[in-house]
């Protein structure tokens, strides 16, 4: 392998024996393997990469056609060979990209010459190996004699690619195997031994790194996990984490594409960075938008009293709890909003949580609708702000503090005077009005498609339908529809003539691998029908669990409504069949704190 040479790269050698590889044209970058590995590990980055970069990939000490290290080597042995290397080519500043004992090299060179240094990138780095794991790298180490090591090779392939190695990565393991078997014994036993006492090294020194640093590592490294790549981002300055889900240590062989396109992205972005305002251009604000979207939220009305004292108000879905003690609420502002002057500039401003029946104020506050407070009966409250009548709760509060984050203010309030009533509020999800209780018009204005069923339930039964081949199922439809669309929800429970009457929402959730479909569950209750010989079964609640039922996201609902049942403690999933989270339904008696919509 050491002297397979991909189509484009010149092998060359430094002066003092350095070997290296290169190819490519555009801003400089050095890449520098891991232990047993040697230049040419860096082929599939090359062909991805070498359109838009100069790419110098370096035979680290020991490793490929370069020299051997001092018997008991330090990184800096390994960080100057580079700057020679640099010097010779006549480089004055380069970006680094580094894999495993390799990242702690481009760690080393940033922090010793950090003027030569634009970027870093760290793949598969280790960091404070927790004491189990340190022990057995040490006992590896030890165990190194100096000679070849076919067993031990094959032990390393299976740490870095599983036990067996899954087909397709099959040749990517043989390329890391061949590597092992070639590398210079000796040359691998003592940088070995560096690689494992060196996980800390740059405990203390991170905090100095001065330019944009990336750390980058695979959800499933044992070796260098995530945990270890998010810690030294913290660490830096301006360091990011990113962890590629599935991925194992040599993510550099076995995920090119995605690995050599995290890499790019980061290099690409430019000389400065600010920490977190960096531009991603993969990144798609509208499927952001969507995600956000996704969280079950209340709907409120901000409302404050004009320079002129008119009274002004916008519709927000951006409320939250702050703080008990002082009590402090927050809700956000747009800054393209036609009320951003006015609200960032008063001293006051009230919040109205809105019941299921105030849609039409919703929409009528987020428009710009010219005079707003026709369509509402309102009073002004303690601090003059306009209050809702039938609000949910209303928080009427001094401006605490207006913080400007990206392209909204956050109006910190403290709230001086509160109400709140047993209404049932009004909720938001994915673009569109549900209650906790049932919303029909949210549903009528759901995507077509939509799953609609429900658990209904008398005397501690469950009303399931039977299918054909002895299976149960909840009643379900496409939408809620009307009695005579035999489709939908409505229409199954009339042609089964089944009486039930629906009531809160228990469950909303999209297929993992179709995510324009959308199921919505919710409780309620049925009347015994006078017969079951239309396929219909009641199942005790008890006997739930020992049922025939063949959708395991409508069993693992069910298992959440028995346990519920128990506690008498309700709340409503939002997610989709593989993950998500049981939003409690808020009592009536308290104010929910925490991270609330």
């Amino acid at each position: 392998m050491d002297d397979a040479v991909a189509p484009g790269w010149t092998r060359a050698a430094a002066p003092d024996g350095t070997g290296f590889i290169r190819a490519g044209s555009g801003a400089p970058v050095l890449f520098i393997h891991g232990v047993g590995m040697n230049a040419t590990i860096w082929q599939p980055q090359t062909q991805r990469m070498a359109d838009r970069f100069d790419l110098i990939a370096i035979d680290m000490l020991g490793h490929g056609r370069s020299p051997l290290p001092p018997q008991e080597p330090e990184l800096a042995d390994y960080a100057a060979q580079a700057i020679r290397l640099l010097d010779h080519l006549g480089l004055d500043k380069v970006s680094v990209v580094g894999h495993s004992m390799g990242a702690l090299v481009a760690q080393e060179l940033a922090l010793l010459a950090p003027k030569r240094i634009r970027r870093v990138v760290s793949l598969n780095a280790v960091f404070r190996r927790p004491p189990d794991l340190a022990q057995a790298v040490l006992e590896r180490a030890a165990a190194l004699t100096g000679h070849g090591d076919a067993a031990g090779v094959a032990e390393t392939i299976a740490r870095w690619f599983g036990d067996p190695v899954p087909a397709e990565l099959t040749a990517a393991a043989g390329k890391a195997a061949a590597a092992l078997s070639e590398v210079d014994p000796e040359g691998y036993a003592r940088t070995y031994r560096l690689f494992a006492r060196a996980d800390g090294d740059h405990a203390e020194r991170l905090q100095t790194l001065a330019m944009p640093a990336l750390f980058i590592t695979g959800s499933e490294d044992k070796n260098s996990s995530p945990a270890m790549s998010a810690a030294m981002a913290r660490l830096a300055p301006h360091g990011r984490c990113t962890v590629l889900a599935g991925q194992r240590h040599m993510m550099a062989v076995a995920a090119p594409d995605l690995t050599s396109r995290c890499i790019a992205e980061f290099l690409n972005e430019g000389e400065s960075l600010e920490q977190g305002a960096a531009a991603d251009a993969s990144f798609d604000s509208g499927e952001f938008r969507r995600a956000l979207g996704s969280f079950l939220t209340g709907v409120t009305i901000v409302t404050t009293i004009g320079a002129e004292g008119e009274p002004r108000g916008f519709t927000a879905n951006s409320f939250t709890s702050v703080s008990l003690d002082p009590p402090l609420v927050l809700v956000c502002i747009a800054h393209k909003a036609l009320g951003h002057p006015v609200f960032a500039t008063s001293k006051s401003f009230a919040i109205n949580i809105l019941n299921e029946t105030q849609k039409a104020a919703s929409g009528i506050f987020a428009s710009k609708a010219a005079d707003k407070f026709a369509s509402v009966d309102w009073r002004p409250g303690k601090t003059g702000s306009p209050v809702l009548d039938g609000s949910v709760a209303t928080f009427d509060c001094d401006l605490e503090r207006l913080v400007e984050a990206g392209d909204h203010s956050i109006l910190i309030g403290r709230v001086r005077d509160f109400q709140h009533n047993s209404s049932q509020p009004l909720g938001y999800c994915r673009g569109a009005y549900i209650t906790p209780g049932l919303s029909q018009e949210a549903l009528a204005a759901a995507q077509p498609g939509t799953d609609v069923g429900a658990i209904l339930e008398n005397g501690g039964r469950i009303l399931f339908l039977e299918t054909p081949d002895g299976f149960l199922e909840l009643p379900r439809g496409r939408g809620l529809g009307s009695a005579s669309d035999g489709k939908s929800l409505n229409g199954l429970l009339a042609a089964k003539a089944i009486e039930a009457q629906l009531g809160f929402l228990f469950a909303v959730w999209d297929d993992a691998g179709n995510p324009s479909r959308t199921h919505v569950y919710y409780r309620g209750t049925f009347g015994v029908p006078a017969s079951s010989d239309r396929g219909i079964r009641l199942i005790d609640i008890d006997a739930i669990d020992g049922s025939k039922i063949a959708d395991p996201a409508i069993r693992s609902m069910l298992t959440r409504y028995v346990r519920e049942c128990t506690e008498d403690a309700f709340g409503v999933y939002v997610g989709n069949e593989v993950e998500g989270e049981v939003r409690p339904l808020a009592r009536t008696a308290a104010l929910n704190t925490g991270d609330q919509g």
